[in-house]
């Protein structure tokens, strides 16, 4: 497997949470910004980048590009035959022309930013869609011919209560989609949420959310396949689980991430620095890391302890898994160590343990 990202870093309205590069006064550049792009690519391709089996156009709002400015990258990357080519949306952008054109050059899935299906915690979160958007999004997408759909949702807003959050929870259900993210509302640095201490989630209100959304969404016949995921058989994200199992992927466009064999590297963050210098035939590297192999093998079970496959019982010493066992954290399946309900809650305290 191999995974291919673009970031497009535009957005109509940032949101009170986010921390991701993105802008909303940078609309002017996003030809400019789309052909450097593909000359990033192109040069990848040139450099033997393989053919991806799965593309994520992620943002900012990749929706918000033109059709055929978001379709012309995607013709210049590799593709494998069965590639699974995903673009997250915002449910205020969609319509039936944009996702025809998107499945005419290979689309097949598709992100909705939902976050809750209640007006009121929307607001609180600084997002503007209306939520019978999303009802039309998904409609269009499905007469388009795409049928992987996935609906994100954020918990913890400040004044969501249960019945907000149960409410969004049935309405996303009633839309029948085959693979739900729901993520806990987190706390970055710099951002609007950041500076107002009264706004923040409370813990125990959010585990309270997360089993809801757990039985809820397995009522649904939605498996959880990793902490904040769920899904039917056969529609997980293929490109979540590459960063999951560690695999190689590159990045394009500003701020945007790349990983092979151990070596991470990342973009500069402006679209204004990052058009000037592909546009000089510079690297838009600004930074790297290389991996040692411990920190690697370390990583590697971090991020398969969140998923449903768990971790090698030899990821733990004895008498931790016996600890872990009887509070009720993990689970001991043939030779594997897998989270428990519970213990999704506390992952960070039993990634701990790992060894």
């Amino acid at each position: 497997p191999f995974g291919v990202y673009v970031h497009v870093p535009f957005c109509a309205k940032r949101c009170d949470y986010c921390a991701f590069a993105t802008w909303t006064d940078r609309d002017h550049l996003m030809v400019g910004y789309s052909h450097r792009v593909i000359d990033e690519v192109v040069r990848a391709v040139d450099a033997g980048m393989p053919a991806a089996t799965s593309v994520f156009f992620g943002g900012g709002t990749p929706s918000l590009l033109e059709p055929r400015l978001l379709t012309a990258i995607l013709d210049a990357i590799p593709r494998a035959a069965d590639a699974e080519v995903t673009v997250e949306c915002n449910p205020d952008t969609a319509s039936p022309d944009l996702f025809a054109a998107y499945v005419a050059h290979g689309v097949n899935r598709l992100s909705f930013g939902v976050q809750s299906m209640v007006p009121s915690v929307l607001a609180g979160l600084g997002r503007t869609h209306d939520p019978a958007n999303v009802t039309n999004a998904v409609r269009w997408a499905r007469e388009a011919g795409i049928a992987n759909l996935n609906l994100d949702l954020i918990y913890g807003a400040a004044g969501e209560t249960i019945a907000d959050w149960e409410a969004s929870l049935r309405a996303v259900i009633a839309l029948e989609p085959p693979h739900v993210s729901a993520y806990a509302l987190t706390i970055e640095a710099g951002t609007p949420l950041a500076a107002e201490p009264l706004r923040h989630p409370d813990d125990d209100d959010q585990a309270d959310k997360y089993d809801l959304a757990n039985e809820m969404l397995a009522g649904a016949g939605l498996a959880s396949y990793e902490i904040s995921n769920w899904a039917q058989p056969g529609h997980e994200c293929r490109h979540n689980w590459l960063y999951w199992a560690q695999g190689d992927y590159r990045g394009f466009g500003c701020a945007a991430h790349s990983h092979e064999n151990g070596r991470r590297f990342w973009n500069v963050r402006t679209p204004e620095r990052y058009i000037t210098l592909v546009g000089e035939s510079a690297s838009p590297e600004s930074g790297s890391e290389t991996l040692d192999d411990d920190a690697r093998r370390l990583e590697r079970l971090q991020l398969a302890l969140r998923t449903r496959t768990g971790v090698p019982l030899g990821a733990f010493s004895g008498d931790d898994i016996e600890e872990l066992t009887d509070a009720a954290l993990i689970t001991i399946d043939d030779v594997r160590a897998v989270l428990t309900q519970r213990g999704r809650l506390m992952a960070n305290a039993v990634s701990i343990r790992l060894t």
